[in-house]
Parts: structure tokens; sequence; C-alpha cells
């Protein structure tokens, strides 16, 4: 017996050096902003079948190999062509002449080279159409529907839907010229309102581009938010590549340019568009790397990141932010020698922007026993620092004896554990807007730190959520800094626990 408590004793006394020594690594020598700087600047953005996310995959699997980890490469998917960004100018033609502010969704088309064109205001009806048709060809097009970020569905069934606009905007156009002609009629008496036509994005699409126009533009807000081809990105081949440039422009120079398109006014304006497709298919992976438990190796804590992001910026935030986290968490334990009971995973994931495809693939597929997970922890959205974790009350004791050599490391901003009401919450029944879903969907526990600004450095996500302003000079170290040592951490205390996280009173079944 005296024999056992000595063996427990030495086991939680070289737990306590590995916390220690990870603390004082996470504070002397953090590299969490230079695996972000990395990601970031030299990778860039990282969008499904780009080089940029090919290459970051290769970059992460090196990383944990040289630290020791046990690396998991799992094919997660793959699309049929390849897509990479090049630069990108644009310009107005014109004695008031301006350089454009814009972007271009993933998986559209390029410019045929620096391509010069006069500008029109799509048309609305069959007459409007074949009024203007000739002068198509060439132009670029004013939409009258804002972005919302994604490119224009150019599928059948977008098409179809169109099909049915028109048939509507024809009886509109019929009521509309007696409306005109009554008017006319009736000078001595208040005039009749025209009605509005049905509005759908490039009503006339698939026409306008059988006649040639050079591209669409779109107004988008600003930060400008520019996505990818969600309809089609899947279905474009080498042989069916999208035609025409799809642009979306600042609102304030979409505004100037279309009032001088009604005006009538003489300019053009100007596009050189570099998007780049090459044959695939192009697969993508979850780099996963393992810290295997000396005690339950078939018992596991997770933690997780996406590492896909769009390419407008760089994906520095949303997610480098979550990838560069989870990769320095792997970095410290390594580093710090940790040898935990249960298994630990750090998961860099794919295809998160796609559709969560990455971490859907690994639940769906069982890549471990779902309920041999003690937690699942994951971090995307801002750069923000983790301050404190709510937990259920059956998993509260637990948590705060793993938090305590963190509570206190930045005396300003003490870590705290806070107990949920003792109400389960529902369980969820489909896939929300993170890495954490499927987990949750199939009842594993998804606890995730609480993050908060409290040094007010006024981070707003809704700026750089899926925007051009996604870059590395929106992440704020000290929080990134903070929030990777917390999680590696608690993420080895939960590992070193002699029981699984309980999962009483977690889900509402």
């Amino acid at each position: 017996m005296a024999a056992l408590s000595l063996g427990v004793s030495v086991m939680a006394s070289a737990q306590d050096k590995t916390v220690k020594k990870i603390i004082e690594i996470g504070q002397s020598d953090n590299q969490v902003m230079e695996i972000n700087h990395h990601l970031s600047n030299y990778i860039g953005g990282r969008p499904v079948g780009s080089s940029a996310l090919t290459h970051a995959e290769a970059w992460v699997k090196d990383l944990f190999e040289s630290w020791g980890l046990e690396v998991m490469v799992q094919e997660a998917g793959e699309i049929n062509v390849g897509f990479d960004r090049g630069p990108w100018y644009g310009r107005m033609l014109s004695e008031d002449g301006m350089d454009l502010h814009f972007g271009t969704p993933a998986y559209t088309a390029p410019s045929r080279g620096k391509q010069t064109g006069n500008v029109l205001i799509e048309p609305h009806s069959k007459r409007e159409f074949e009024k203007m048709k000739g002068a198509l060809k060439g132009s670029w097009v004013l939409l009258d529907v804002p972005s919302n970020g994604m490119a224009i569905d150019w599928s059948d069934a977008a098409n179809e839907k169109r099909a049915e606009a028109m048939k509507k905007n024809e009886e509109i156009d019929r009521q509309n010229m007696e409306i005109r002609r009554y008017n006319m009629t009736h000078r001595d008496e208040t005039p009749k309102e025209m009605l509005k036509y049905e509005t759908t994005t490039a009503l006339f699409y698939k026409e306008m581009v059988e006649a040639g126009v050079a591209g669409f533009i779109r107004s988008g807000a600003v930060p400008l938010r520019v996505m990818y081809d969600r309809a089609n990105c899947y279905n474009i081949t080498m042989d069916n590549l999208p035609k025409v440039c799809d642009i979306i422009l600042d609102e304030a120079q979409f505004d100037i340019i279309k009032k001088k398109v009604l005006r009538k006014d003489i300019f053009q304006l100007e596009f050189d568009i570099r998007n780049h497709f090459f044959r695939g298919p192009v697969k993508y992976h979850n780099i996963i790397g393992i810290i295997r438990g000396s005690k339950y190796p078939n018992e596991y804590v997770l933690t997780g990141g996406h590492l896909d992001s769009y390419d407008n910026g760089t994906g520095a935030v949303d997610d480098g932010n979550g990838a560069s986290l989870n990769i320095e968490v792997a970095r410290l334990l390594a580093t710090a020698g940790a040898k935990p009971k249960r298994s630990i995973m750090i998961c860099v994931w794919t295809g998160e922007e796609y559709g969560l495809l990455g971490s859907k693939f690994f639940v769906e597929n069982k890549t471990v026993p779902l309920e041999k997970i003690s937690n699942y922890f994951n971090r995307d959205g801002g750069p923000t620092m983790a301050t404190s974790v709510s937990v259920p009350p059956a998993m509260y004791d637990d948590f705060v004896e793993v938090c305590k050599p963190i509570m206190n490391i930045n005396p300003e901003i003490p870590f705290t554990v806070n107990k949920r009401p003792g109400v389960p919450q529902p369980r969820p029944t489909s896939a929300g807007g993170s890495d954490h879903a499927y987990f949750a969907m199939n009842g594993v526990p998804t606890i995730s730190f609480q993050e908060t600004d409290p040094k007010g450095y006024n981070f707003e996500y809704q700026e750089i959520w899926h925007t051009e302003r996604d870059i590395y000079n929106k992440v704020i170290p000290e929080y990134m800094e903070h929030s990777a040592l917390v999680t590696a951490v608690v993420v080895y205390g939960l590992a070193n626990l002699d029981h699984m996280l309980s999962r009483e009173g977690l889900y509402k079944e």
C-alpha cells in the first residue's frame, strides 16, 4: 500500500513539474504569433483546392513530426479543379478616374488580361434585353442585387428560377407600358406609379454571358466580404470553367459609377484579374497531432481549429487564430515533455468554410470512438483572450482542479471556472457554424473557453469575418499567447484525470 502511495505521489509530482514547464515556456518563449505570421503572411489565404492549403497542410505535418508527435493525415475529400489567386487591379478611365476597390470570390473567372469596356445597367425585361443586347459584348454590367460575398450562382437550378422571374417581369412590363400610356393621356391627373420588377441576381445571366459581357459588378459593403462559388465549385471541371468575371465593388464607388451610367457619361472600366485554375483532383486533409496516453491510450481529449480560410485576406484570424494557437499548444506540450494518462489529439481541420468538411469526416467516420472523447475544445472566431470556462455541475470540480495552475498566471485578469445552471441544454440536431458542431450533435462534450477583450482593444469580429481585413495586423498577440498557454494547461490537466469528464446533465436527450 505504501509503495502504491509513493507511485501515485511521484506521478503527481511529475505532472506538476510538466504543468510548471508548460507555463514557463508559454510565458518566456511563446511562439504562437510566429506560427500565425508564417501561416498568414508566408502562406496566405487558404481556400479548399488551393496550393496554399496544400502547402499549409504539409507545413503543419512537418512541425508536428519535428516535435515528436504521432501524426495522422486524414484525407477528408477532394475537389475536381484547383484554384489559386493572383494579383487583381481595376480603375475607372475618365477625367475623374479612380482606382477601384474590389474583390472576386474564389472559383470565379479571371479577366482576359487587362480588359477595358463600357458600363451598362442590367436589363430587367426581355424588351430591355433586346434593346441593349448588341452593346453587351465586352461591357461590364452593373447588377441590382447587392453582394452577400458569395459568387453569382450560374447553375441550371438558378437559371430556372431566373426564367420564372422573367415571366413575371414580362407581365409587369406589359402593365407598365399601359401605365405609361395612361399617364401620357391623363396629364392633368396624378400619375400612376410604375410597378417594380421582380429582382434576382443577374436576371438575364445566361443571355448576357452568351452576348459576350466582360463581367458582372455588384455592390458590396466595406470591408468587402468576399467568399467563393458555393453553388458550383464542386461541379467545375477544366471543360466548364466559369467564363466571365464576378466582381464585388466598394458600394461608394458602385454608386458613383451607376450615376455616371444613368447620366450617359462617356467613360470605361479596366480590370486585370488573375484568378488561376489548375487540373485536379485536389485532395484536402485533416492534420492531427497525437500525444498517446500512457494509461488510457484509447480515451481522448481533443482541441482544434481549422486551417482553411478565404483568400481576399490572409486568414490570419478566421481561423489562423485557432490553427496557430493549437499548433502552439502542440509545441508547448511536446517541449515540456508532456506524458498524459489519456491521449491528446491536436486537430487542425480542413474545409470548415466549405461546410465543416474535415470535422464532419472525422466524426462520421468514427476516427475514434465518440463515447471515449472526454471533451473537444474548439477555437474559431476572434483572437480574444480565454478568461473563463462555464461547465455543467457534474464537471465543475474537475475543471476547478485542472484550472488551478492558471487561475492567477495573469493577476490583472484572473481565470475563472463558472458553474452552469443545472438544466441540460438540448443536444443540437443540425450543424452550427464551426467544427464543434458534429461532435455536439453526437453527444460529445464541446466545452470551450469564454473569450473576451478585457483590455479594451476594440476588436470587432464582424469587421474581419470573411472580409479583406482578415489579416495579421488584426491578431492580438498578448491574448493569443495567454490563450495558447491556458489551452495547453487545461487540455493536459483533463488528460491526466483518473476518469473522463462526466456527461451527466450535459445534453437534454
